[in-house]
């Protein structure tokens, strides 16, 4: 089991810095022997009412539970050099005679894969309440910011005007798929097994499948079709892809708030608090993204586990030992920290400060640029044609750049133009509230869509 002692100076930093104590404690070394003696129970619960084992017997072992100690355990694996029989020794001297029937017809990994199921069924029902805080804080600042006109960028550079309601429409949109993926590989990662030794339940028979089905009907998990010694891990592959996807979502949200508190664009920033928080510790007047900056640090330290994930769906024939102490490590912390970061991602979503006045401010300095596209398509309507209005509009943007004038004065004094557009026209094209197209409209799609 490994020891832990909570007074001690911790190793990791899962211990203190990252994760919440909600998902710590699923993954605590105490909880962790609780499912284990919780499945052994159980076990015997389904063998008693099979007539497998004397009556009587389930519920002496169920009370011993509470008198297994993990130091106990911890002792006894020391001894035999054997996780799972350490756990049926310290429960078997609890259990008076029943101690004997303790594990019958079982083998390690029926217990620790259900064991982990329990574990997984927990520790998801902790990501979907994060993940829908998320969603409702982003679907939120979409709402409040359907109107909020704003630049668009590509490639690093201005393009036409968007809503900053539906860039938070289209971050929500993306959380939403991730939710859904979720809901349709939880059957998979939410099951238990019972087959024994080699996937054929032999040890059992002919009451193995019964046994198994009762076992994860208690349990409410989900029994598998076929295994060998151990359920197949492209289930933790999937889970942790699907993961690490979910990861990569997140550090793009927050890296986009970066980008919009870079002192040079000042949008959107993250909650600062004035009275006490320090920027830097020589830069006095800094107020830095430290939230999104460390979603982005830890988000590829979730990805980093992808890796390993995919190598533990490599076994010798029916079972090996290769993926058990890799499990050990990646799946506290996977979990850990996935919910950590969907956890500061609300933080950083539900206390975002929207700069509207610097919005406005940054299209107006952009001298009517974004709006070429829109000149593209008014002319292009006329007999001017799509493609000579384009390098119509194409030339003047290089014209004014080259005599260091706005756009919009290039384009309202272009004698050309203005045999095709009349100043009202113009004016309506350089107007950035009159080029956000269907945004409105796709963000109450989105938002109807949760």
């Amino acid at each position: 089991m490994g020891s832990f002692c909570e007074h001690m100076d911790p190793v990791s930093v899962l211990d203190y810095r990252y994760g919440t104590e909600q998902m710590r404690t699923i993954f605590r070394a105490n909880s962790y022997l609780q499912a284990l003696l919780e499945v052994e129970a159980t076990l015997a619960e389904v063998q008693e009412e099979k007539d497998i084992i004397p009556k009587g017997t389930s519920s002496q072992i169920r009370n011993g539970i509470s008198a297994v100690k993990r130091e106990r355990v911890e002792e006894i694996e020391s001894q035999i050099n054997h996780d799972v029989m350490a756990v049926v020794k310290a429960l078997e001297e609890q259990s008076g005679d029943a101690g004997k029937w303790i594990h019958f017809g079982a083998t390690s990994y029926d217990i620790v894969d259900t064991a982990r199921a329990l574990q997984h069924k927990s520790a998801i029902t902790l990501l979907e309440v994060a993940i829908d805080k998320l969603i409702n804080s982003l679907a939120h600042l979409a709402k409040e910011h359907k109107k909020t006109v704003m630049l668009g960028r590509t490639h690093g550079q201005w393009a036409t005007p968007i809503t900053f309601g539906l860039k938070m429409a289209v971050f929500t949109s993306e959380l939403k798929r991730h939710r859904d993926r979720l809901i349709e590989l939880k059957p998979r990662i939410l099951t238990g097994k019972f087959l024994g030794a080699v996937g054929s339940g032999a040890a059992m028979a002919p009451h193995t499948l019964e046994v198994q089905s009762a076992i994860c009907k208690k349990l409410s998990l989900n029994e598998p079709l076929a295994t060998t010694q151990i359920l197949g891990r492209d289930r933790i592959a999937e889970l942790i892809a699907w993961g690490s996807n979910l990861a990569v979502s997140l550090e793009k949200f927050t890296t986009e708030v970066r980008n919009l508190q870079r002192s040079d664009i000042g949008e959107v920033a993250e909650a600062f608090d004035r009275e006490k928080q320090v920027g830097s510790s020589t830069m006095a007047q800094k107020k830095n993204p430290i939230t999104s900056e460390n979603i982005g640090g830890l988000a590829r330290v979730v990805r980093s586990m992808l890796y390993t994930s995919y190598e533990n769906n490599l076994q010798w024939h029916e079972r090996d030992l290769a993926n058990s102490s890799a499990e050990r490590i990646i799946l506290p912390q996977f979990y850990i920290l996935l919910e950590y970061i969907l956890v500061k991602s609300d933080n950083v979503f539900s206390n975002l400060y929207v700069n509207k006045k610097r919005m406005k401010e940054n299209l107006d300095n952009a001298g009517g640029l974004p709006m070429a596209e829109a000149f593209v398509i008014a002319l292009g309507k006329t007999d001017l044609g799509r493609q000579e209005a384009h390098e119509l509009v194409r030339t003047i943007t290089m014209e004014a750049e080259k005599s260091n004038i706005s756009f919009s004065q290039a384009i309202e004094e272009n004698k050309e133009v203005l045999n095709y557009l009349n100043q009202k026209e113009i004016s309506y094209c350089l107007d950035p509230q009159n080029y956000t197209g269907h945004s409105e409209e796709i963000i109450d799609k989105v938002l109807g869509s949760l």
